[in-house]
């Protein structure tokens, strides 16, 4: 498990999947940007019965953009793609699963939000999203809100360099996630993904207006990442787990 002030050790491939997942989708031109952010800002977020995940004693939000051009139920069943940017912070339950808490998704494809909200009660929310690359390869991104919370929204741009070789420990505790953890019908549920390792290379936030984080409860005192990464991206399957999530 992780604690305040230590190093958490998420695995570097995750564990197999009893059988074929039921959904897959295509997680592609992966933009992370990450910032510091206390541990006591986010606990009260997260679902019961998860703490926050913390490397040296910091927990990190993260703005997360990428393309899904496929998503696919029971392997034959195509049910089409959509951009997503999502708000996201980390968790770890009383079983010592790191997790990944969605505190906002915004994808631009009505009938995804309205599905995925309903199965999973996960935050997604009907937006216009805008993810380009511009001829010198700077990768650029736009949300704008419609529901719930018309108005939201935010822009960036990413300038993507070198391949990583070995990833860093903060690099691998904020990629190498394989679950994540929501609340849905009263209870904490997990959400298994398996997918390879993340091909990951460094980038450098060229610049980021709006309020994504604000209006997700996590605004940072200090605008310069800790982090900032872009994947050309991986295929994942998903597997929710129907039990809930206990003490």
């Amino acid at each position: 498990m992780a604690h305040e002030g230590t190093h958490a050790t998420t695995t570097p491939a995750p564990p197999p999947l009893p059988g074929p997942p039921p959904l897959t989708q295509g997680w592609h031109d992966a933009v992370f940007v990450h910032w510091r952010i206390a541990p006591e800002r986010v606990a009260p977020l997260l679902p019961a019965h998860t703490r926050p995940d913390v490397l040296d004693g910091d927990a990190h939000v993260g703005l997360v953009a990428f393309r899904v051009p496929f998503t696919t139920a029971a392997g034959t069943v195509p049910l089409g793609g959509f951009h997503e940017v999502n708000v996201r912070v980390y968790s770890v339950d009383e079983r010592g699963r790191q997790g990944v808490v969605f505190l906002s998704m915004d994808a631009d494809a009505a009938h995804s939000v309205v599905a995925a909200r309903l199965l999973t009660g996960l935050p997604y929310m009907w937006s216009d999203v805008s993810l380009r690359t511009a001829r010198n390869g700077v990768r650029a991104g736009a949300v704008r809100r419609r529901v719930p919370g018309r108005g939201t929204g935010g822009h960036w741009r990413v300038a993507v360099d070198g391949p990583v070789a070995e990833p860093s420990p903060l690099e691998h505790f904020l990629t190498a996630r394989w679950g994540l953890h929501t609340s849905h019908l009263g209870a904490t549920r997990w959400i298994r993904v398996t997918h390879e390792p993340w091909p990951l290379h460094r980038a450098r936030l060229l610049d980021y207006r709006g309020d994504l984080l604000d209006a997700a409860g996590v605004s940072v005192t200090d605008p310069r990442p800790v982090s900032v990464l872009w994947s050309p991206g991986v295929t994942a399957g998903v597997r929710p787990t129907l039990a809930p999530v206990r003490s």
